[in-house]
C-alpha cells in the first residue's frame, strides 16, 4: 500500500492525468476498455490512431486503388492491422484463458476473423493486406514482411489456444497453406499487387527473416504433420549466409538486434515472437537452448527501452490531428515501385508531423516502450523476467489510455498477461 502511495504520488509530480491508473491491474481494464472502444473496426481489424471520441478518416476505395496517400498505405488509420491484430492476438487469448469469459472469447475470434478477411480481400494468392477501406475490401497493394509475420503468428496462437472450432480449424489451416505455397514459390517473398509485385521477404540472413522463415516451416509441420516440412525446416536451419556467414540457427540465438534506427522495438517484436514460437515447438533440447538465448538475449536488449515508459507527457503542448490528407495529399504522385511508394511517404510524413506533433510522444515513448515489454515477458527464463516486472507494473500503470491517440498501446495487455 506505501509503494502504491508513492508511485501515484510521483506520477501526479510527473504533470500526467493518468493518477487515476495507479494500479496496474486497473489500468489494463482501461486499455482494454479502449482499444475496444475505439480501435477494432466492424471488421475486427485493429487501426491505428483515432481521435478520442472515436472519429476516423479510412482511406476511400478509390484512394486505395490509387495508391493515396501512397501505395504502402503508410502514415494513414489501416496501415498495420495484419501486424496489430496478430500481435494483439497473444494478449487476447492469454486473457481469454485466464478469464474463460464468453465476452473475452468473442473478441480473440473477432480478430481472428479479422485476421481471414485481410488474406481473402485480393485475387493475388500470398497476399496479406494491411486493412480494409469503408467497403469492407478495398486495400493498398502492398503488405509486408512486418504484416505478414504477425498474420502467421496470431492465427497460430488461436489454433493452439482451445478456442478454435473444427470448422476454424479447418478454415485457418487453409488459409495457411495457400499463403505459405505462394510465398515459397516466390522465393519467400511477400506478394503485392501489379505493378508491385513484391515487398519483403522471409529469405534473408538477418535476425528480421531468419526466425520467420523457421518459424513458417515449423509451423506447417506441426499442422500438416507432412514430414517435407521438417526436411525444410532442418536445411533451412543450418544453411548459412549475409554478414558472418552464419547459419539460421545461430542468428537465432544471437537475439534481437537494432539495425535501421536506435531501437525499433516495435517491428523487432515480430521476429521475437517467431523466435518464442520456434522455442516452444521445438523438440531438440540443443536447438531449444539455442532459441531460448535468443530470447534471453532479446530481452535484455529491449529491458534498456523500459525506462522510456514513463517519460510520455500528456499535456506537453504537442497536438493531434489525423488529417493525414491535407497534409500528405499536396505530395502525391504515381507510384510505380515499392522504391517510389516508399521515398514518397517519408516525405509526406515531414508534412504529417508538423500538423500531428503529438505523433513523435507517442511512437517514441509508448510504441518502442510498451512494445519492449512484450518482448521482455516473451523470454522464457523467468528470473529475467521478474527482474524487470516492476518497471513494467510502473509503465502500465503510468498512462491515461482514455486520451492517447494511437492503437500501439495494445502490447501493454499483452505483456500483462504474460506477467500473470
Amino acid at each position: 500500500m506505501v509503494m502504491r502511495f508513492w508511485l501515484g504520488f510521483l506520477i501526479l509530480l510527473s504533470g500526467t492525468s493518468a493518477a487515476l491508473a495507479v494500479d496496474p491491474g486497473t489500468a489494463v481494464e482501461q486499455a482494454h476498455a479502449e482499444i475496444w472502444r475505439r480501435f477494432v473496426d466492424r471488421h475486427g481489424v485493429l487501426v491505428d490512431f483515432t481521435d478520442l471520441d472515436g472519429t476516423i478518416q479510412l482511406p476511400t476505395p478509390e484512394e486505395c486503388r490509387e495508391g493515396k496517400p501512397n501505395a504502402l498505405g503508410w502514415f494513414q488509420p489501416i496501415e498495420n492491422g495484419a501486424m496489430f491484430n496478430g500481435l494483439y492476438l497473444d494478449g487476447a487469448l492469454n486473457r481469454w484463458k485466464a478469464t474463460k469469459s464468453d465476452d473475452d472469447a468473442a473478441k480473440a475470434r473477432r480478430l481472428m476473423e479479422g485476421l481471414l478477411l485481410l488474406n481473402s480481400i485480393s485475387d493475388v494468392p500470398g497476399f496479406v493486406g494491411r486493412g480494409v477501406s469503408t467497403d469492407g475490401r478495398s486495400h493498398f497493394p502492398m503488405g509486408s514482411n512486418d504484416q505478414t509475420m504477425p498474420w502467421y503468428f496470431g492465427l497460430w496462437r488461436y489454433l493452439e489456444s482451445g478456442l478454435a472450432t473444427p470448422e476454424e480449424r479447418e478454415r485457418i489451416i487453409r488459409h495457411l497453406t495457400t499463403t505459405t505455397t505462394a510465398i515459397i514459390a516466390s522465393g519467400w517473398k511477400m506478394p503485392a499487387e501489379a505493378p508491385f509485385g513484391f515487398r519483403g521477404g522471409f529469405n534473408g540472413y538477418t535476425f528480421e527473416s531468419a526466425p520467420r522463415q523457421l518459424f513458417v516451416l515449423q509451423l506447417m509441420h506441426r499442422i500438416t504433420g507432412e514430414s517435407r516440412w521438417q526436411t525444410d525446416y532442418l536445411e533451412s536451419l543450418t544453411q548459412r549466409g549475409g554478414e558472418g556467414n552464419r547459419s539460421r540457427l545461430e542468428i537465432c540465438q544471437a537475439g534481437m538486434v537494432f539495425d535501421y534506427a536506435r531501437t525499433h522495438n516495435w517491428t523487432s517484436c515480430v521476429s521475437v515472437s517467431a523466435l518464442r514460437g520456434l522455442w516452444e515447438m521445438e523438440s531438440d533440447p540443443e536447438r531449444r537452448a539455442a532459441f531460448a538465448e535468443g530470447l534471453r538475449k532479446s530481452a535484455l536488449l529491449a529491458a534498456e527501452s523500459l525506462p522510456d515508459g514513463v517519460k510520455f507527457q500528456a499535456d506537453d503542448g504537442t497536438t493531434f490531428s489525423q488529417d493525414w490528407r491535407s497534409a500528405m495529399m499536396p505530395l502525391w504522385v504515381p507510384q510505380k515501385t515499392e522504391h517510389e511508394a516508399s521515398d514518397l511517404a517519408i516525405r509526406q510524413l515531414r508534412e504529417f508531423v508538423k500538423i500531428s506533433t503529438r505523433r513523435h510522444g507517442e511512437t517514441s515513448f509508448i510504441r518502442e516502450p510498451v512494445s519492449a515489454a512484450w518482448i521482455v515477458t516473451l523470454c522464457p527464463d523467468r528470473s529475467v523476467v521478474e527482474e524487470h516486472r516492476p518497471a513494467i507494473q510502473q509503465m502500465i500503470a503510468y498512462l491515461d489510455y482514455r486520451g492517447l491517440y494511437y492503437s500501439t498501446f495494445f502490447w501493454v495487455e499483452c505483456a500483462w498477461w504474460r506477467l500473470q
